[in-house]
C-alpha cells in the first residue's frame, strides 16, 4: 500500500496548505509546470518525488525529468504526462499511447482544472489534480491524494484553497 500525493502547475509556489495536506502521504507526483529548480529540491526534500516536466519548465527541471512517465506502483499501470487531456479529448500523443496499450490510471495536469473521470472506453481512471500554485487563470487552488494497494486506486480525496493572491 502506498499513499500517494498528486499536485500539478504549482508554478514556483509551494505553501504550509500543500505541505498539511500531504503530510501523510509516502510519495509526491508533480504532473508537470513545477516553476523551478529550487521547488523541485524543496519538494523532494519533504517527500519522495516523481514528475514530468511542463511547457513552462526550463532546463533545469527537463534535464532531470522526462516529459512522460509510464510506470507501475503498488500493482497500478500509470502514464504520466503534462499535456495529456482526458476521457474524449486525449491530446494526440497521449491517445497514441493509451489506444497501444492502456494504462489504469492517466494523470495530467495543464489546464488549471480539476478533473476525475473514468474513460469507460479504455477502462481506465483519468486524474488532473488541477493547479497548486497561484499563477493562472482559477480561483481555487487543487491537489488530490489516494491510496494505490494491490492493483486498485481508493480512499481519493481532493484538497481545495483559495488562491491566496487574488
Amino acid at each position: 500500500m502506498k499513499r500517494i500525493g498528486l499536485l500539478s502547475d504549482t508554478h514556483g509556489y509551494f505553501d504550509e496548505k500543500l505541505y498539511r495536506f500531504f503530510d501523510s502521504v509516502d510519495e509526491l507526483w508533480h504532473v508537470g509546470d513545477i516553476g523551478n529548480i529550487d521547488l523541485v529540491d524543496e519538494i523532494a526534500a519533504f517527500k519522495p518525488l516523481k514528475a514530468v516536466f511542463g511547457n513552462c519548465d526550463d532546463w533545469h527541471i527537463r534535464r532531470i525529468y522526462p516529459e512522460i512517465q509510464r510506470f507501475t506502483e503498488e500493482g497500478v499501470d500509470v502514464l504520466m504526462m503534462h499535456i495529456g487531456g482526458y476521457p474524449g479529448n486525449y491530446s494526440y500523443p497521449a491517445r497514441q499511447m493509451i489506444e497501444a496499450a492502456p494504462p489504469k490510471l492517466f494523470i495530467s495536469g495543464h489546464s488549471h482544472i480539476l478533473k476525475v473521470m473514468n474513460d469507460k472506453h479504455f477502462h481506465l481512471l483519468h486524474i488532473n489534480p488541477g493547479a497548486a500554485g497561484i499563477q493562472g487563470f482559477h480561483n481555487v487552488r487543487t491537489a488530490v491524494r489516494f491510496i494505490i494497494d494491490a492493483g486498485t486506486i481508493r480512499d481519493l480525496e481532493v484538497g481545495e484553497w483559495l488562491r491566496s493572491n487574488l
